[in-house]
């Protein structure tokens, strides 16, 4: 082990078809869990590291499954309060020939009740990593204010703080407020993830250079560009590896599990060229998959930590 992380932020049910139609056209759905920062701690845990996830889910069917099913993972979820008052949020995922589309159903869910008052719940002594993204700011003021207390008192505390960006233009009242956020938020964490894509979207900015030059962070910034590959800014300089060549199957997720591969290397103390490897190795595993979350052990081991049996 190389002391906790805490991932903190909203795990919804998911409703995917079973037969890879339309979900105006298929007649058997299938019920999964997924989020951002349930499926890092995860993944975490895959890789050996003690993980915990905080949140609140509804005293409801859909949050004791996601409790459970991320309990079985060897995630702590004593962090995890039933919300008797509000529902578990929901999503569905719509397959088709341009892609899959995301249909959320989490307005006033349970997760979107949290406050700057969750966390006092959180105990960072021993803490290592604190993991957010931007999805939870955007759900409500109250969360935002969390994400806020949460960024002050690990900077009080000395806690490394990873911030991926993870922008979900749906969840926003406009890309302006969206970007003024993100970028604010990011420039308060030690390492942060974003996509190029989604930085350009947000920022305007066309290159890994340029989201550097923007965004001016005081750690470390890590840039994902697709198929292309992944490059980590840090004082000392710059690392770029390209991402292997996979058959994909979806992409939702994939973010994510590069995300968790990254910080499992940056937690092992692993060499920036590393802890890039074996984030895109998370990757190609949810990229061959229709799942959020394909663990990191069995029988494809060897493609996800670059170790054998």
């Amino acid at each position: 082990m190389s002391g906790k992380a805490i991932c903190i932020g909203e795990t919804m049910a998911q409703v995917t078809p079973a037969d890879g139609l339309g979900i105006e056209h298929s007649r058997e759905l299938r019920l999964a869990v997924a989020g951002a920062e349930s499926t890092v701690a995860q993944y975490l845990a895959d890789l050996g590291h003690e993980s915990a996830w905080v949140s609140r889910v509804g005293d409801d069917p859909f949050g004791r499954r996601i409790i459970a099913a991320v309990a079985s993972r060897g995630v702590d979820v004593a962090g995890v309060l039933a919300d008797p008052a509000a529902p578990t949020g929901v999503y569905f995922k719509d397959p088709g020939p341009d892609g899959t589309r995301v249909h959320y159903y989490r307005a006033g869910s349970a997760a979107s009740r949290m406050t700057a008052a969750d966390a006092d719940r959180v105990d960072l002594t021993g803490v290592r990593l604190l993991h957010l993204t931007g999805i939870t700011p955007a759900l409500s003021d109250g969360c935002a204010e969390l994400v806020d207390a949460l960024l002050r008192r690990a900077a009080e505390s000395g806690t490394l703080v990873s911030f991926d960006v993870n922008h979900r233009p749906a969840l926003w009242s406009s890309r302006d407020k969206a970007a003024e956020t993100l970028l604010a938020l990011a420039r308060r964490a030690d390492v942060v993830l974003v996509g190029r894509d989604e930085a350009e979207a947000l920022w305007g900015t066309a290159t890994a250079e340029d989201v550097r030059d923007h965004l001016a962070p005081h750690g470390t910034l890590v840039v994902k560009d697709g198929d292309v590959g992944a490059t980590e800014f840090t004082a000392a300089g710059s690392e770029f590896v390209a991402a292997p060549a996979v058959d994909v199957v979806e992409a939702v997720g994939a973010g994510d599990a590069f995300a968790a591969g990254y910080l499992g290397g940056l937690l092992d103390g692993s060499a920036p060229a590393e802890r890039l490897a074996l984030g895109h190795r998370l990757a190609g595993r949810t990229l061959r998959s229709i799942e959020d979350y394909v663990p990191a052990t069995g029988p494809d081991t060897a493609d996800a930590t670059g170790e054998g049996h």
